[in-house]
């Protein structure tokens, strides 16, 4: 049996379903972001860190514009994570600046974003150095059961959601998988290395959400098999596909295996491209989930999630959203 790899699955929900709808997105101010950093810059060294708000933009358009206006290379602009495209978010970027006198980064104008402040710091933000991300969402047009919305998100905030990566992480309709797929078997080349690096996310991201889904429709959404890799908080993890064995043993490493047999294209291809296994929490538990309705058909979502957590996949375990049409594809992968 070969998979389609260019429509992505309905993957299950942990959570039973409240039949409620909204729109998410409908402006960019309905969906905002606040990264959550692991250091405050100190105000020396090499790196000038720059605090960003951006509104319509993504993260990498931004770091180009910086680097044009710094007159430095794009690779000396660092980020953390990438963010949405259509939402206001808050986030940091470096430049690397050494020996050099920076310029006053406020003073860099543009209708999609704006630099906040400016401060020296000795090292480079590199993908993942973040804690977390705070949300404050507010979706639209609800229509449903309160109640069981309600119901729903009470749960959540005691058991958590399951921790799918989001489909911004596939690209527009799901695409990067698909070309992922190609790429591995040589039908493509792809120079770039960030687009290369995207494709290779969205392969390994795809494996896990499948173990995920297994599990949910296993009937095993919050409980622990025989075998299970748990984190320090006890919660099970999944497998990020890469070189060398699974670490799970008995029950868990039966289904892992099972899960990821009709994929050993992707599995393989994600051996050979160098990437190591590593694992990730099947369970993702939002702190400080609070929720309120400004208006009787809108609902504002207020939590944080660690880093490379989905703020829409706790959103769908409530409610079903769909998005206005957009002119152009949204780039932006992930919110991590």
């Amino acid at each position: 049996m070969t998979t389609d790899y260019q429509t992505l699955p309905d993957w299950p929900m942990a959570y039973p379903h409240t039949g409620a709808t909204a729109i998410l997105k409908q402006e960019n101010a309905d969906f905002k972001v606040t990264e959550i950093p692991l250091d405050a810059p100190g105000g020396e060294g090499e790196h000038v860190w720059l605090h960003v708000e951006k509104n319509g933009a993504n993260t990498q358009y931004v770091a180009a514009r910086i680097a044009e206006f710094a007159d430095v290379r794009e690779l000396d602009v660092g980020y953390a994570g990438l963010k949405d495209r259509y939402a206001i978010t808050t986030q940091w970027f470096s430049v690397w600046m050494p020996k050099v006198q920076e310029p006053d980064f406020t003073q860099l104008e543009h209708p999609e974003f704006r630099v906040l402040s400016q401060k020296r710091h000795v090292k480079k933000l590199r993908p993942g150095d973040l804690l977390g991300n705070r949300f404050e969402i507010l979706l639209r047009n609800v229509e449903g059961d309160k109640e069981l919305i309600e119901k729903n998100l009470g749960a959540i905030s005691e058991a958590g959601v399951p921790n799918y990566f989001g489909a911004q992480r596939f690209g527009h309709n799901g695409d990067n998988v698909a070309q992922g797929l190609a790429m591995l078997n040589r039908e493509i080349r792809v120079r770039n290395k960030k687009k290369k690096g995207i494709y290779l996310s969205a392969v390994r991201s795809f494996i896990f959400n499948e173990v995920m889904a297994r599990r949910i429709r296993d009937g095993l959404w919050g409980k622990t098999l025989t075998g299970d890799i748990l984190t320090d908080d006890g919660v099970p993890t999944g497998p990020m596909w890469g070189r060398g064995r699974l670490a799970t043993t008995d029950d868990a490493l039966a289904l892992e295996t099972e899960v990821s047999a009709p994929h050993q294209i992707l599995c393989e291809g994600m051996e050979h491209a160098g990437l190591n296994q590593d694992r990730r929490p099947l369970a993702a538990l939002p702190a400080g989930l609070s929720w309120q309705w400004p208006a009787d058909d809108q609902l504002l979502l207020t939590f944080s999630l660690p880093a490379g957590y989905y703020a829409t996949s706790l959103i769908r375990e409530c409610i079903e959203t769909t998005e206005p049409e957009r002119t152009m594809p949204d780039d932006s992968v992930v919110v991590e």
